[in-house]
């Protein structure tokens, strides 16, 4: 399968052969006649900024500890053009090994063990996990029937919240996974003001927050009135496809400083060092690159929207605000659908439809139901491809579903 080069577009860069050599779970997961549209993974080269400064940290040698706050100074610098935050709080801020794990080291600062951690389903699996791991409880507040904050769900999941213990947690995805709504100012005022009404403290996980596509624009919620106690966690992975180089940013609202300060010193030794230049690099000159990548995820949303109308038009789906995943409505499709286990589930897991297009259709999609309440019936699809690669993924997924049997 060839792809069709365009210098302008990382997502037309490499063809199936090149992208095969990887070694990663998107592309080693699944047999070799699977297409891999599931995992966060993008099917793009490196950034050239991103390049450059892992070559020149390798031909010196730079592969010690990382020093400094040179990733918060470039994040700082990119939120101030991208996301109107002229004061990003560089000196509020603090090294973390990645997202999800200075998630669960600042739960562990405002939290207690078995506090309630509030979550809105269907949402990015390891919420679940990582929270049950260190101790917490989950609530669940679901999505509305428009796929956005339910506020009155959440009211009632932040009273319930507040009785099973002294000191919840609201985890926020802001963009949402899986769905690609990137929340409105006005929304997360109004959680703020949940929040701090019921004495819930709000850690917002950002990691695809430069993602937000046309016709959406990204709102850090710390920029947003009564955040002051609480945290945002920040980095250049999933925009830039840095998954596998370890570092992210911690920063915390100015009333949560001294919650900050209390962060044990040995979780800023997580981070790789490569990690972090590589970071700080997309930050500071991945610019360009990023855009020319949102015009081509641009493109692909609606190149998927076509693809699903001709070969699926039994399958429907909100396009996204941002991100490169969709979320798509199978239950039409009539296929059952068995939750294996207890709860959500690891990421890996399928069932209903996405088992159905993985045996009928050689294409590997996430499971909706290991997204929580609400995910059965769904998949969620990475668009963060070719348009070749993603032509011929739905063309299968269409043919699978048209075959009698």
């Amino acid at each position: 399968m060839r792809v069709s080069a365009d210098d302008r577009n990382p997502l037309t860069r490499l063809t199936l052969a090149q992208l095969r050599q990887r070694t990663s779970v998107k592309w080693r997961l699944h047999p070799p006649d699977v297409l891999p549209l599931w995992v966060a993974e993008q099917d793009v080269p490196l950034a050239p900024p991103v390049a450059d400064a892992l070559r020149r940290a390798v031909e010196v040698g730079d592969t010690g500890y990382a020093h400094g706050t040179g990733y918060a100074e470039a994040l700082a610098g990119f939120a101030a053009q991208r996301w109107d935050w002229p004061d990003f709080p560089v000196g509020r801020s603090t090294l973390v090994p990645d997202v999800m794990m200075g998630v669960v080291e600042v739960l562990r600062l405002v939290t207690d063990p078995d506090d309630a951690v509030v979550v809105c389903p269907p949402v990015y699996p390891p919420f679940y996990a990582f929270v049950s791991h260190a101790d917490r409880r989950v609530l669940e507040a679901p999505l509305g029937p428009d796929g956005r904050l339910d506020l009155a769900a959440l009211d009632e999941a932040f009273r319930r919240a507040r009785l099973l213990g002294a000191r919840p947690a609201f985890l926020l995805c802001n963009p949402h996974n899986p769905t690609g709504v990137v929340h409105r100012r006005d929304e997360l005022a109004a959680v703020a003001e949940l929040a701090a009404r019921h004495g819930v403290r709000v850690v917002s996980d950002e990691i695809h927050a430069p993602l937000a596509l046309a016709g959406a624009r990204f709102t850090p919620y710390l920029t947003v009135p009564g955040s002051g106690n609480a945290f945002a966690l920040l980095s250049a992975s999933k925009a830039w496809n840095l998954a596998g180089l370890k570092a992210a940013v911690a920063v915390a609202g100015p009333d949560a400083a001294a919650d900050l300060a209390r962060m044990p010193e040995e979780v800023s030794h997580g981070p790789s060092h490569l990690g972090v230049l590589a970071h700080t690099a997309a930050f500071a000159a991945g610019g360009p690159w990023l855009d020319q990548l949102l015009d081509g995820l641009d493109a692909n949303r609606a190149l998927l929207g076509t693809l699903l109308a001709e070969h699926l038009p039994a399958v429907s789906w909100q396009p996204p605000d941002g991100t490169y995943l969709a979320w798509l409505d199978c239950t039409r499709l009539g296929v059952p659908t068995e939750t294996p286990g207890d709860g959500p589930g690891v990421v890996t897991d399928l069932s209903g439809p996405a088992r159905m297009f993985l045996d009928d259709a050689r294409v590997a999609l996430s499971s909706g139901h290991v997204f929580g309440t609400g995910g059965a019936g769904f998949v969620r699809l990475n668009f963060a491809t070719s348009p070749t690669v993603l032509t011929e993924a739905v063309t299968r997924m269409g043919r699978a579903v048209a075959a009698p049997g």
